[in-house]
């Protein structure tokens, strides 16, 4: 199945392109943190630039979605990689005549995150038209190994790039794999109807009130969404900042261990995104919640033994669960939600992630001045173990009794 996906050019135009930005974000998003470190040396400054990358999908988020069902999806992604271009080229010049400040960083970070609230959804939402559903685990399988996985190169470029030109050359192959993805994006063929009319601000508002109602009549989606909202507080800070500000405190080269263990987590996700549709033909919040207990684990691990090993070994560990709730996660909105209300709900679920995102990495930010990171690690991923272990449960339970007020074969 894979071979004959790859063969396809729509899929495998699309996956390119996916990969190939995916990749670039990848890097620009540690060197917005590296550079945020080297240029003021203030943790809570560092957390501030990651506050930068979550923030405005709180603003623009549900907007992003409503454009992607609006506009033609192929010309939007294609115009949005192009105008980030001149934009991360900016921070280049600017390093280079010595102009670079944190407060220019950080608008910049907003400013490409901004632009990611209309280009994510649209993407996501391409994949049903140019796929059928038997084709859909192993693309999106493919598409998350593609995509998270270069994390195994990001180190290797990373640790390149930091000894042999700087941090700041992470932001060059940034704006080149954004050139890439929309030469890529210009090969698929995408069958698109576009029957919204009224483009007014009102409508937006309307088009948003009805998925919201819709929404409401869901339950799994809406047990996904909790779920994922919740482990999602607890992880970001304690993976993102929490993880590089422990290595700089054991050892002193933080940032290339930090890349490293980036490269360990994305091997053991290809691994695990690629056996994945092989394991489970359909996907369940049953499923979702065994790669979230499992994930938890892996944070909970390292955040106990706490040494450069552990880190490996809980990374890896990470690497196994998150990969199956990522995937899950995304089955489940693209065979429940109707495809003219995808973009919508792509970028809802995108709002609650940063959001949650947000709301972590102030809480986080403020924790870590008074609580030692090890214990925010440890708490962080015996609380992910717990919501998960408790969503199974309720399911369970519940499955129990509608099992007994109901014939048996009302479940098949």
């Amino acid at each position: 199945m894979y071979i004959h996906i790859w063969r396809n050019k729509n899929t495998r135009y699309y996956l390119a392109a996916g990969s190939v930005s995916r990749l670039g974000d990848g890097l620009s998003g540690m060197a917005f943190l590296f550079l945020a470190y080297d240029l003021t040396g203030s943790s809570s400054l560092t957390t501030g630039m990651a506050v930068a990358e979550t923030l405005p999908y709180l603003l623009f988020g549900l907007v992003g979605g409503v454009t992607a069902d609006w506009l033609p999806r192929k010309k939007l992604l294609i115009f949005l990689d192009s105008a980030r271009v001149p934009l991360i080229l900016s921070v280049v010049g600017l390093y280079y005549m010595d102009w670079l400040t944190y407060g220019y960083l950080l608008g910049v970070s907003f400013i490409i995150q901004s632009v990611g609230c209309f280009f994510n959804p649209a993407h996501r939402s391409v994949l049903p038209s140019i796929t059928s559903p038997k084709e859909r685990p192993y693309v999106n399988s493919i598409y998350d190994t593609l995509t998270r996985g270069v994390s195994v190169l990001s180190p290797l470029l990373s640790l390149w790039l930091l000894n042999s030109h700087g941090v700041i050359h992470f932001f060059t192959l940034d704006a080149f794999t954004y050139i890439l993805s929309a030469l890529c994006l210009r090969q698929v063929n995408i069958n698109e109807i576009n029957t919204v009319t009224d483009h007014s601000i009102e409508a937006a508002f309307r088009s948003v009130k009805e998925f919201v109602i819709w929404l409401s009549t869901q339950s799994t989606i809406k047990q996904l969404f909790f779920f994922t909202f919740l482990t999602v507080f607890f992880n970001t800070w304690v993976w993102e900042v929490g993880l590089l500000l422990a290595l700089t405190e054991i050892t002193s080269s933080g940032e290339e261990w930090y890349s490293v263990l980036q490269g360990v987590f994305g091997g053991v996700v290809i691994v695990t995104n690629l056996l994945l549709p092989y394991i489970f033909k359909k996907m369940s919040l049953h499923i979702y919640l065994t790669g979230g207990l499992i994930w938890g684990a892996g944070i909970t691990y390292y955040g106990i033994f706490y040494d450069l090993g552990h880190f490996i070994i809980g990374c890896a560990i990470t690497g196994v669960g998150l990969p199956i709730a990522g995937l899950t996660r995304v089955y489940l909105i693209q065979t429940l939600v109707p495809e003219h209300k995808m973009g919508r709900a792509f970028s809802f679920n995108a709002v609650l992630l940063y959001l949650s995102n947000t709301i972590s990495l102030a809480v986080y930010g403020f924790l870590a001045l008074i609580i030692p990171i090890q214990t925010l690690m440890i708490v962080s991923g015996f609380t992910i173990i717990t919501i998960s272990t408790g969503g199974l449960l309720c399911i369970t339970v519940n499955f129990s009794k509608l099992s007994r007020r109901f014939p048996i074969h009302f479940f098949k």
